[in-house]
């Protein structure tokens, strides 16, 4: 009975490797490439809202950045990072590239202006929630992307592609767990973070930091 359900699992984990970050780049390249489209076609919304200044809620450094080149740089961004991940090519770097866009635009548009308690942030865990916030949907994108930047674009990707042309493919399933990993894993939220709460980011900075030292320290 349990070698039956072993070999099923294993099966599944196969055809999961197959499947799961085609699905994931799939929906999210029409998500942000759908996003992009409407900015191309449409006016500067971060400029011209009358009732609203978005140029004042980016994150440092964007909020030092011409609203104009905020615009083109979310606009091309959300259209180059798509259409990457359709293709399955530099899938991390796409992956990572959107992630802070996600992060910058919820951090801007979407995370409350201040919260006290972590009851009355999880009321912005909505699409519409008024002042409280409305993050939900971005951080469910940038929860669907943290998988394809830690596992990259699978195997009906371009990346593939070319590690097989490099005669690199054999290194693909290989696996390093240390400090240095989890320094990396770290950094990674700190990147995703940094921009909507400083504070968490940089935690995740420095524990990436201290992490990434072990190995060293051990010798």
């Amino acid at each position: 009975m349990y070698e039956s359900y072993d070999n099923l699992t294993a099966r599944l984990r196969v055809a999961g490797d197959w499947l799961w970050p085609l699905m994931l780049r799939l929906i999210l390249s029409w998500e942000f490439w759908e996003s992009g489209i409407t900015k191309l076609r449409g006016e500067n919304w971060f400029a011209n809202v009358p009732w609203a200044d978005w140029q004042k809620g980016f994150p440092w450094p964007f909020s030092e950045v011409p609203v104009e080149v905020n615009w083109l740089a979310a606009t091309w961004g959300e259209l180059v990072f798509s259409a990457m991940l359709l293709t399955g090519l530099f899938t991390r770097f796409a992956a990572l590239s959107l992630l802070v866009i996600t992060s910058v635009a919820a951090a801007a548009v979407h995370w409350p202006a201040y919260w006290g308690s972590w009851p009355e942030l999880w009321q912005g865990y909505a699409i519409t929630a008024g002042s409280a916030g409305n993050y939900k949907l971005a951080l469910l994108f940038a929860i669907m992307l943290l998988p394809l930047v830690f596992h990259g674009g699978g195997k009906f990707s371009l990346d593939r592609l070319l590690l097989k042309l490099t005669g690199r493919d054999s290194y693909v399933d290989e696996r390093i767990g240390d400090g240095i990993s989890a320094g990396l894993m770290f950094a990674i939220l700190g990147v995703a973070t940094v921009w909507v709460e400083p504070s968490w980011g940089v935690g995740c900075f420095v524990l990436a930091f201290l992490l990434g030292l072990t190995p060293a320290l051990r010798r």
